[in-house]
Parts: structure tokens; C-alpha cells; sequence
């Protein structure tokens, strides 16, 4: 029967370091890695999720001589593993014997196939017997639901195409498979289609693994750098067991059963999904046509701390991932990605620690993010990359390290102080109760925030990130760097508040105001 074989079959889009955009499979991403600059997946959860699958890929592709990534003996010793590692890294490719060894291994037969009858990739066959309706006929998801951005059920929003569950378009099996990844590590929690294991048709699940996250790589010069480093230290996560498999290696568990350890590096990268999905084709197996989308397990997800997040100390002590935020760009995480030491409440992702000294130069970081609520909502996803920061990671040059917390401090201090300015010039200019002199004190009344504090914000944002990077060089550490994030703020507030305001008498004490407070924080100028 005909399939769709992700090892061959052309559906990863990529960048070459010619310039050519071309679209690989897996076989083919892994012998030219070494001359893959980018990939190029339009859907940012799904570049999130496929990256740690070719991080496990990785780890038993990637060798020198008889030794490879995963292997045991090289994983309960990092005095051992991350020489292994450097090289790899100094071979400059991934050996086309060992890709071909790893694909074509009869253990994994049919596993890569997007639509094998017995393993489709990372697909529980189970549901089309499963996912049945009270008469024990099937009751599928719909492909509408699978695709992330179409409109589900029957007051789905239409806003980028016009999809609906009566008339649902097939999509094309490389793009579904996109859709699969993001739905395995960034699904919704709640009301899915019902799965009848026992006599209960349970229909509600818990939420992806990565849901609302955003995830930081470091990011190589070209592909083959970028997936050695990808693969997480033995530091990242449980070690190295005999049991441990990837998602499309071993046996289906069964979704009552209690879940396995997440052994790494395999069940740690991809084997923490609540989800079970199961894609339906097309004759021909060039499109999906429908799908099957319910929980995977109820049991409490295994302790497994993912290597590619930041995590954020709660009030109560604990740590939890930090949340993708559509309007905070990557800069305001730097100091987070660079510092290690002297941060209690921040702890950087495992994968950026103990880099190649001698690549450091030439490392940047990628984030992918999704902001999501935790349960059906999806606001935006996004991607970015830094400049090769990672040379100042605060081991490394803690001198820039700490500049760049200091330049980060200011811009935040100053667009609080922006904020909190643009509320009272607006009390002041449009309550005629407010007393407008410089020392009076105003109530601001945050329900009726008025026009000008967003405006000024959303301007200040994209101006302060500009500063940002001119005093990111470690010739501005040591010096005041406040000035340029006040002055772009000052230039921010007149924006918001436009010319033809500022001719009223009102408005013009209300700016006066709202300026001295953001002069303010600029330091005093030294006695004498």
C-alpha cells in the first residue's frame, strides 16, 4: 500500500548556505546538515517540536569511530560525553553510512511512515477503533481541528481562509505532518473527541507538554552545529537507562497504564505528550483528509525538566516554564540566556550551558514561541534569533554578562515609568478635576486608561530594542546608559499624544508633567 515516508519524501522546508530553498526528508536533512544554514517550517511550534525529535535523532546518529551520543557508557560520564561531543562537532558532518544505519534500521521498519497501518509516526492506531460514538461507528476530530488557525466547530471564527467542519479541505500530508508535531507539544487542555477505553468514553484531556512556552536553542552556523548542540547534556535530564526509546521506537503504552520515566535523552524529548492523534488520508496518501485528535494519558506527568526552557521562580518557591508573550521581544530574555551565577530566581536553559569555547563566537540563540492560553486559546506564534550572543554568557566574559542585565533594567525601569507617566498626563488632560501643578498628587483610574500610555508603549518597545543593541558591545560596559531609553521614551509620549494635543493649555501642563517624571530617571549629573 502506499505511504508517505518521512524519511524520503520532501517536507522539511530549509534554507541551504547557497541561498537555495529546497525541502528534505529525513534522510536527506541529516547527510547535507552540514550545508543546511536554516530551517524554514512556517508553523514555529512545529519547527519546536520537530527540533527535538532530530535532537534524538541526533544523539544515535551522531558518533566518532564506535562511539555515539546516546550511547550509556559515554552519558553517566560528561568528563567523557562532551569531549565525544567536540568531536563530532570538529568532524563538521553526520556520516551518510550512520544516517542510513539509524533509517534503515529493521527495528524501526514502517515507524517513519506518516500512514503505516500498525506505526504511523508518532500515531496511535488504536483510535479508529477507540474514537467511536455511542452506535460504534467511527467519530473522528475533523482535520480542521488537527490544523492549527482553522476554525473548529460551529462558531469557529473564519480569519485566514475559509474553512468550516461542514466543507472541511484536505491538507497536503506534508503540511499535516507540521500540524502533528505542534498538536503533540503544544495541544489544548479540555473537551477533545471522547476515546472509549473501558465502558467510560472519557472526552477531556490535559495540556501539551510545551503548551504556552517558548523554547531557546542554540543556534549554530549551519544545521549539522546546530543539532549536535541540540542534544542535551546527560546534566538535562534523568540518565541514560537501558529502556529508554524515542516516541516511534518500542511499544504504544496503554493510555492506562502509568507512565514510564522520562529516560533520556528519547521519552525526555518526545515522550511526555497528553495527546493521541491519529491522521486519516487521502487515497493516494498526498493529502489528510480528516483526523483523530483525543488524550493520551490522565496519569500525572513524570518530573522531567525540559532542556530548551527558562525557568522562573513562583511566589511559592517552586519553578515553572516561562510563558510566551507575543508582544516581549527576544532582547528583554537576554540577560536570562547569559547569566548563571549571580541569578536565584532565573534559571537559563540546560542547553545553553557548557557550550564549545571555541564556537561560542559564532553561537546565537532561536526562540520559538506560542502564546496560548491553557486551554483552547491561541493568540500568536513566533520566532527569533539573536546576534551570536552566547560569548557573553556570564562564564565566559561576566563583565558583558552583567552590562547587559543593566541595559536590559533600564529599559524596563524606563517603560514603567512611561506607563505610569502617560496615566497621569491622561487624568490630568481629561479630568478638569485633577490638579495639573508639578507636585499635586494624581489618582489615575487604570479601568479608564485612556489612549496615550498604550500608544506610547507600543512605540517604545521597537525604539527601546534599537538602543539595546547599539550599547550591547563591551564598549559601553561600565558608562550610564539610560539616557537613550529615556529620550526614546520622551520621543514614544509626544507620539502617542500627537502635535494637535499639545496645543491645548491642558495637555501641554499634562506633557510637561508626564516629561519631568521620565527625566527623572536619568542619574544626577556629578558635584562639582
Amino acid at each position: 500500500m502506499l505511504g508517505y515516508d518521512l524519511r524520503d519524501e520532501r517536507w522539511i522546508p530549509v534554507r541551504m548556505l547557497s541561498g537555495e530553498r529546497e525541502r528534505l526528508g529525513f534522510r536527506e536533512l541529516f547527510r547535507q546538515a552540514h550545508r543546511v544554514a536554516d530551517l524554514e517550517l512556517p508553523v514555529p511550534p512545529a519547527a519546536s517540536g520537530l527540533l527535538r525529535i532530530l535532537a534524538v535523532m541526533t544523539a544515535s546518529i551522531g558518533g566518532h569511530g564506535d562511539e555515539r551520543l546516546d550511547d550509556a557508557g559515554a552519558a553517566r560520564d560528561a568528563a567523557t560525553w562532551y569531549p565525544l561531543r567536540q568531536r563530532i562537532l570538529d568532524h563538521g558532518l553526520f556520516e551518510p553510512e550512520a544516517v542510513d544505519a539509524y533509517f534503515d534500521d529493521p527495528r524501526r521498519s514502517g515507524r517513519f511512515d506518516l500512514f503505516d497501518e500498525d506505526r504511523p509516526f508518532l500515531q496511535d492506531p488504536r483510535l479508529i477503533r477507540e474514537c467511536v460514538d455511542p452506535k460504534g461507528a467511527p467519530n473522528p476530530s475533523g482535520v480542521n481541528k488537527l490544523v492549527f488557525g482553522r476554525p473548529t466547530g460551529v462558531n469557529g471564527a473564519i480569519l485566514f481562509g475559509h474553512f468550516t467542519d461542514t466543507e472541511p479541505i484536505p491538507v497536503p500530508a506534508a503540511e499535516a505532518a507540521w500540524h502533528l508535531i505542534a498538536q503533540l507539544y503544544f495541544g489544548p487542555s479540555g473537551q477533545c473527541t471522547p476515546r472509549r477505553i473501558t465502558s467510560h468514553r472519557a472526552g477531556s484531556g490535559d495540556a501539551a507538554p510545551l503548551r504556552k512556552s517558548i523554547s531557546y536553542f542554540p543556534w549554530g552556523p549551519d544545521l549539522f552545529t546546530s543539532l549536535v548542540l541540540a542534544v542535551p547534556g546527560p546534566q538535562g535530564g534523568p540518565g541514560q537507562d537501558d529502556g529508554d526509546c524515542a516516541a516511534w521506537e518500542g511499544e504504544l503504552v496503554h493510555p492506562l497504564a502509568p507512565l514510564p520515566p522520562a529516560t533520556w535523552p528519547g521519552r525526555l524529548l518526545t515522550g511526555c505528550f497528553r495527546h493521541a492523534v491519529l491522521l486519516v488520508p487521502s487515497a493516494d496518501r498526498q493529502t489528510v483528509s480528516d483526523a483523530y485528535i483525543t488524550w493520551a494519558t490522565h496519569e500525572k506527568p513524570v518530573p522531567a525538566q525540559d532542556p530548551f526552557q527558562i525557568l522562573d521562580r513562583r511566589k511559592d518557591g517552586e519553578f515553572q516554564a516561562r510563558e510566551a508573550d507575543g508582544a516581549r521581544a527576544l532582547w528583554r530574555d537576554l540577560d536570562s540566556l547569559l547569566l548563571k551565577d549571580s541569578r536565584r530566581d532565573v534559571r537559563r536553559p540546560p542547553a545553553l550551558e557548557y557550550l564549545p569555547r571555541g564556537l561560542r563566537p559564532r553561537l546565537r540563540v532561536r526562540a520559538y514561541g506560542f502564546d496560548q492560553d491553557g486551554q483552547q486559546k491561541d493568540s500568536v506564534w513566533f520566532q527569533a534569533t539573536t546576534p551570536p550572543v552566547l560569548q557573553w554568557q556570564e562564564e565566559n566574559h561576566r563583565t558583558m554578562a552583567h552590562h547587559i542585565r543593566r541595559c536590559h533594567a533600564a529599559a524596563e525601569e524606563t517603560a514603567d515609568r512611561l506607563e505610569f507617566a502617560a496615566l497621569v498626563a491622561w487624568r490630568i488632560a481629561a479630568d478638569a478635576t485633577t490638579d495639573p501643578s508639578p507636585k499635586a498628587k494624581v489618582k489615575i483610574d487604570r479601568r479608564k486608561p485612556g489612549p496615550w500610555a498604550a500608544g506610547a508603549l507600543s512605540r517604545y518597545w521597537p525604539a527601546a530594542e534599537r538602543e539595546f543593541w547599539k550599547l550591547a558591545g563591551p564598549q559601553h560596559t561600565g558608562t550610564p546608559i539610560e539616557k537613550p531609553f529615556v529620550h526614546a521614551a520622551l520621543n514614544c509620549l509626544d507620539e502617542a499624544i500627537g502635535p494637535a494635543n499639545r496645543a491645548d493649555i491642558r495637555v501641554a501642563r499634562a506633557r510637561s508633567r508626564a516629561r519631568a517624571m521620565l527625566l527623572g530617571l536619568l542619574p544626577s549629573p556629578p558635584a562639582g
